[in-house]
């Protein structure tokens, strides 16, 4: 076991016992919330990893290291910032899928840029924030955080070859 699961184990367990603690029904009924949590959210949980495993079979790992590895250089980074920027979905679809990338040979600057790219730029949200925020909010906020995912990009390549 890696120090993330010891760490989420140990947390688990805590609140088990606090849980226990404070009341004899409270643990049955955390462990029923998270059992109706994972099963609303295992069909995207599954393709995530299903379009992970099949992105490293389907797509030729030179191919990724080409454009998205770390001898792409900013040309990588910015692409990947596009691609994340364009990629809908929950954590629980896109983080396999950028699993899935860097184990094919994508390159740290890549996938840090993709992945705040994702966070920041993704063009299916900016409907939504539009409508329910304002457009002058979302579109004031996207000017701000234009950079951020190419500079985090390249930055991570920079730490790369420094550390």
């Amino acid at each position: 076991m890696d120090t993330t699961t010891l760490v989420l184990a140990a947390v688990a367990a805590a609140l088990l016992a606090i849980a226990f603690w404070r009341g004899r029904g409270l643990p049955l009924a955390g462990l029923c919330a998270a059992a109706r949590t994972l099963w609303l959210n295992l069909p995207i949980v599954l393709l995530g990893f299903v379009i992970a495993g099949l992105v490293q079979v389907l797509v030729p790992r030179e191919l990724i290291s080409r454009w998205l590895g770390a001898q792409a250089g900013p040309k990588g980074v910015l692409m990947a910032c596009v691609v994340g920027g364009l990629v809908p979905g929950s954590p629980y679809a896109v983080f396999p899928i950028v699993a899935g990338l860097y184990r094919a040979g994508a390159g740290l600057g890549a996938v840090v840029a993709f992945v705040s790219a994702w966070s920041l730029w993704s063009v299916s949200r900016l409907p939504v924030e539009m409508a329910l925020i304002d457009s002058r909010v979302a579109l004031i906020r996207y000017g701000i955080t234009f950079l951020v995912p190419p500079a985090a990009g390249l930055i991570a390549n920079a730490l790369l070859r420094w550390l």
